[in-house]
């Protein structure tokens, strides 16, 4: 069986983009030697991935289109939190929290870039 192992960020700003999930989610990027591409550091707590942030090549997703690609859906411990941390860093909410039965609490968001991703509260109780 094949699992994801890599993703990628494609960002019209890269700085303003490494900025956006430094503060919200705390990931460490590091520039891959001299080429527009950086290396995501998403933590070593519990499962995870790690990625990687590039210049986007073409114009950015229109805010109307549907979702194109396949979506990232971070945990997160405290989702009140994470979606205030998403609105302050410059990002906004697309789909707002909402109970996902016996899982936990779901919201999707938009970074500074347009990018769509999820965001996930453990809670076996929801409802």
């Amino acid at each position: 069986m094949s699992r994801p192992v890599h993703f990628e960020i494609h960002a019209d700003d890269p700085g303003r983009a490494r900025a956006f999930y430094e503060r919200v989610f705390g990931w460490g990027f590091q520039q891959w030697g001299d080429n527009p591409y950086w290396l995501v550091s998403t933590g070593s707590d519990g499962p995870g991935i790690d990625g990687g942030l590039l210049p986007r090549e073409g114009p950015p997703p229109a805010d109307d289109a549907p979702v194109s690609s396949f979506v990232i859906t971070m945990d997160a411990a405290d989702l009140d939190k994470t979606i205030a941390a998403i609105e302050e860093a410059g990002g906004r909410i697309v789909v707002p929290k909402q109970a996902v039965p016996r899982l936990g609490w779901l919201a999707y968001g938009k970074d500074t870039e347009g990018n769509i991703f999820g965001v996930l509260q453990n809670d076996e109780s929801a409802a």
